[in-house]
């Protein structure tokens, strides 16, 4: 189990709890991953004391805040047995559903979502989220990305599908894409927030599907292209009713009105396309000094050691 962790200090050890006596009796081996993102509250003291009090709790400390993506990627990197379960620090994915999952992890399917019956966010919540899927099934290249959730299962041999990947910006879902073709869910019920409110809000979703759609899509840059030939069709258009007025009926077309809107027009078509070559620009850029997703501060089994 891999739990990226953001100021969950108050839930931890409910969480670990839960996740311990439902995984239990289905694995004997297993280990609970706790990935501290950088969190101000005082996260990683709590998860060095769990793995003082668990066999199964190991910790990762990241230098700072990277992201839940980049979090759950360090986590899958360090995942030592062959099924990986990712899930919240919050308690809205139950982990007492965590077996239902693992079951459907087979040799005829790569990765197992948990599709949540009723999801507790709000209405703006709701529908940044339903565009980000839309951009992620782009991404994606399959109808799945509807419906994935950060609640999920899969084969840990999927990560050598990934392992080379070292872009500071990461989706969890389109780097499984790579490897994974067969998707399968597991309907499941999400649960009240029980303490503090969510670190993903509607601008930080807003800023995940943009890094989403130029770090692992063409179809912008094949949107900014359809926007340029679709006013050059339109300044074709005016051109000919400027000469079709002028030869016709004599009548010049009004000048600066006409003119000033125009303008107006062909500039933002421009500006909109020079802005997604941009953002593809500063993706390339990160790449070319190779700006890793994510650095390791410590582990509880240094700790244990020391």
């Amino acid at each position: 189990m891999v739990v990226p962790v953001y100021n969950g200090r108050e839930t931890l050890s409910e969480l670990v709890a839960r996740v311990d006596a439902a995984v239990s009796p289905i694995a004997a081996e297993h280990e609970i991953l706790l990935v501290n993102d950088g969190s101000p509250d005082g996260s990683w003291t709590t998860i060095v004391e769990l793995a003082e009090q668990y066999e199964a709790v190991r910790g990762l400390n990241l230098m700072r805040n990277f992201g839940q993506h980049n979090a759950t990627l360090a986590g899958i990197r360090e995942a030592a047995h062959p099924i990986v379960v990712t899930l919240d620090d919050d308690l809205q994915h139950p982990p007492e559903a965590i077996p239902d999952l693992v079951a459907r992890v087979d040799a005829d399917t790569d990765v197992v979502y948990g599709a949540p019956l009723h999801p507790e966010h709000g209405f703006m919540r709701g529908l940044v989220t339903y565009v980000t899927k839309l951009g992620l099934q782009n991404a994606m290249g399959s109808d799945a990305a509807r419906k994935v959730n950060a609640f999920r299962a899969f084969h840990r041999d999927l990560r050598d599908a990934f392992a080379a990947y070292s872009g500071p910006y990461v989706s969890i879902d389109v780097l499984l894409s790579w490897g994974a073709s067969r998707f399968a869910f597991v309907p499941f019920q999400h649960e009240r927030r029980a303490v503090g409110r969510s670190n993903y809000t509607v601008r930080g979703l807003v800023s995940y599907s943009l890094n989403m759609l130029t770090g692992f899509s063409t179809r912008p840059l094949r949107l900014a292209s359809l926007v340029g030939f679709a006013f050059s069709l339109l300044g074709i258009v005016i051109l000919a009713e400027v000469l079709i007025r002028r030869l016709v009926q004599g009548n010049p077309v009004p000048g600066f009105p006409f003119l000033a809107s125009v303008v107006a027009i062909f500039a933002g078509a421009q500006l909109f396309a020079l802005g997604i070559i941009g953002e593809y620009l500063a993706r390339m850029y990160f790449r070319v000094i190779d700006k890793p997703p994510y650095a390791v501060r410590g582990r509880t089994d240094e700790e244990r050691e020391s």
